[in-house]
């Protein structure tokens, strides 16, 4: 495994994280989760999420369910003011991992059709586009796009992940 060479670290989401994650959610989103539904979600058995920390202090999240041999990210944000740090790809990033490790074969998250940046990254990491959810963002009835990566319990995708892991630890190191 390659480390990165700076101090980001990812890490399981803890309750104590819950009230940062709120409020970076409400700087990401028009329409934020309860607080609650962090704590909901620390208690399901089939979820996984994570937080990005920056000298301790919670940047980015990311989670994810995994459900038999699928995974659904469902979430997945970065504090405006640290964007463009390769924060949120590395959440990607243990996000997949993580599913990989769960027994997952596929995964497939929703993105708003207006995030080209999201849909840039997730592209990178195999998904491919197969569904358009009509009017899916209830803020403002923007579509979302589903998208799939199939096959990541593969060596050929397990490959992929090791060398996108090589290429983020170069970027980080380059910004550094």
């Amino acid at each position: 495994m390659v480390a990165f060479v700076d101090r980001v670290s990812i890490e399981p989401m803890r309750r104590a994280d819950i009230e940062a994650i709120h409020r970076i959610d409400a700087r990401c989103y028009p329409s934020p989760w309860l607080a609650t539904t962090y704590e909901t979600e620390l208690n399901n058995r089939s979820a996984c999420y994570l937080v990005a920390r920056l000298d301790g202090a919670v940047v980015g999240y990311g989670g994810e369910w995994v459900i038999m041999d699928e995974a659904h990210i469902t979430t997945l944000a970065v504090d405006p003011d640290y964007q463009g740090r390769y924060i949120g790809e590395r959440l990607l990033l243990a996000l997949m991992e993580e599913a990989i490790w769960r027994g997952a074969s596929h995964t497939t998250l929703e993105v708003r059709e207006s995030n080209r940046v999201a849909q840039n990254l997730y592209r990178k990491y195999g998904f491919r586009a197969a569904a358009v959810r009509k009017n899916y963002y209830t803020d403002n009835g923007e579509n979302a796009i589903v998208m799939w990566a199939t096959e990541i319990n593969t060596p050929e995708y397990a490959q992929r992940l090791r060398d996108l892991r090589q290429q983020l630890a170069k970027r980080v190191q380059a910004k550094r």
